[in-house]
């Protein structure tokens, strides 16, 4: 069963743009959205083991220099979507 989770980005101002382009690169990453508010983007993530989604916020995600803070929610019960 795949795992699905939302994760919310704050990053350093004015880097949003190649931040996201680099994100969107990222096959775990299907969708990628800059918002407006407390956060500066939405990334909605697909991976089939959480061992996955663990590299990935690890190893991609947070290793990116212009990302300050990540928080990951994880679907418990999808009711609609793709």
């Amino acid at each position: 069963m795949a795992v699905l989770a939302y994760v919310l980005v704050t990053m350093k101002s004015g880097s949003e743009k190649d931040v996201l382009k680099k994100v969107s690169s990222f096959d775990e990453a299907t969708e990628v959205d800059l918002v407006y508010g407390e956060y500066d983007a939405l990334v909605k993530v697909r991976v089939e083991e959480f061992s996955q989604l663990d590299k990935f916020l690890t190893d991609k995600l947070r290793a990116l220099p212009d990302i300050f803070l990540t928080t990951t929610m994880i679907v418990a019960k999808q009711y609609k979507g793709t």
